[in-house]
């Protein structure tokens, strides 16, 4: 690299990145490995992304693939999770508990005269929450920062806030939608409330369209508590992914329901209202779910949730005090020789020279009352 080194020392022979003379094979390499185009293991991949980024090529490949708008940063799809999820917080890493009391909103029995007010039986339950920690570091030789004359790493920090932004957003879908579909803790032809032991269904599979959401809404509302009493829920988010957005909308934006008459004689066109645009319902396209969902109806089923203030179906909690990620830098070991205030933590640590980047999220979640939620796995 001789040329290169007689370049840093002086603007003779300046050209742009762009017209800098780069083998090609160095740079489909490149993209191979960023992309892991091979399916290396992570740990391999990881050595290989560590031998090159402290060679003095590497800022040359990543300008010269950025220039190129081969490694263009893409804004990540994220759905709005917090719309139909229940968010909370807790005070430290131990289990804690989230009670849920049910009695005394019952029919009241009547009394007689001169007769005495009977004591109603109260149920307690509880569900466990619990938060973890999720991070990620980053570490950059010197020598690279200072021959990273295109700004690559300047926006280290805001990778690492959509990284937390994707990876809160993967986790609260997670709750409800797995590997196998919709999540059994939460969906079931049978499943249990963990708090109540109530037994409840509230899974099926019809396809997404006008009156299979009027059957879904009607089977939600008719979900009864321990004691029996129907609790009317609401089913106000329409949760789907991607592929059936269009149909969506047409559901939730559409005037009229068409049908036409099976006769094989004359086909007559029989038009009725279409309630389900004033019931308030609100379309959520979540991205993630075929990602998440690995059972092949990925693209058609779709869920239905109350909203959290009536009642939730799942919670994501954060460590009180610490709801913002923590998004820093390590500061530099190293002082100068005279004295004086520390060094820059873009000068590296003392050992290596190495500059570091770190990110920490603190969070978790928890599959609440299934009774909130509605799973259609269509065909």
């Amino acid at each position: 690299m001789p040329e290169f080194l007689k370049l840093m020392e002086s603007w003779d022979g300046y050209a742009p990145i762009g017209g800098t003379s780069i083998d090609e094979a160095a740079v489909a390499r490149f993209l191979d490995l960023v992309t892991n185009k091979g399916r290396l293991p992570a740990h391999r991949q990881e050595y290989l992304l560590r031998e090159v980024i402290t060679t003095s090529d590497f800022p040359s490949l990543f300008g010269f693939t950025l220039e190129r708008d081969m490694l263009a940063r893409y804004k990540a799809a994220v759905p709005d999770w917090k719309a139909y999820v229940r968010t909370g917080t807790v005070p430290n890493f131990n289990l804690a508990e989230r009670h849920k009391v049910q009695g005394n909103d019952t029919l009241l029995p009547r009394v007689a005269e001169k007769g005495e007010y009977l004591v109603s039986p109260m149920a307690a339950g509880y569900y466990t929450r619990r938060v973890y920690k999720w991070g990620r570091q980053f570490d950059i030789s010197w020598e690279a920062l200072v021959n990273d004359a295109l700004d690559a790493f300047g926006d280290v920090a805001q990778r690492f806030a959509d990284a937390v932004t994707y990876t809160r957003a993967y986790n609260a879908t997670n709750l409800f939608c797995v590997a196998a579909g919709p999540n059994p803790a939460l969906f079931g032809a049978a499943v249990v409330d963990a708090a109540d032991a109530g037994v409840i269904t509230n899974v099926g599979v019809l396809p997404l369209t006008i009156l299979n959401l009027q059957t879904t809404l009607a089977l939600m509302a008719r979900q009864v508590d321990i004691s029996g009493r129907p609790l009317g829920i609401r089913g106000k988010h329409l949760v789907v992914p991607p592929d059936l957005e269009v149909a969506a909308r047409q559901i939730l934006t559409s005037a009229q329901i068409t049908w036409t008459n099976a006769a094989p004689a004359v086909a007559v066109p029989l038009p009725t209202s279409n309630v389900i645009p004033q019931m308030g319902l609100q379309l959520h396209v979540n991205p993630l779910l075929p990602v998440i969902d690995g059972t092949g109806t990925d693209d058609t089923t779709w869920y239905l949730f109350a909203d959290p203030v009536d009642g939730a179906a799942i919670q994501m909690d954060f460590l009180r005090g610490y709801e913002d990620p923590e998004i820093c830098m390590k500061a530099s070991d190293k002082v100068a020789s005279g004295g004086g205030a520390a060094l820059s933590p873009f000068s590296g640590d003392f050992a290596t020279d190495n500059v570091f980047y770190r990110v920490r999220d603190v969070h978790g979640g928890v599959v609440l009352d299934p009774r909130m939620a509605y799973a259609q796995v269509g065909p």
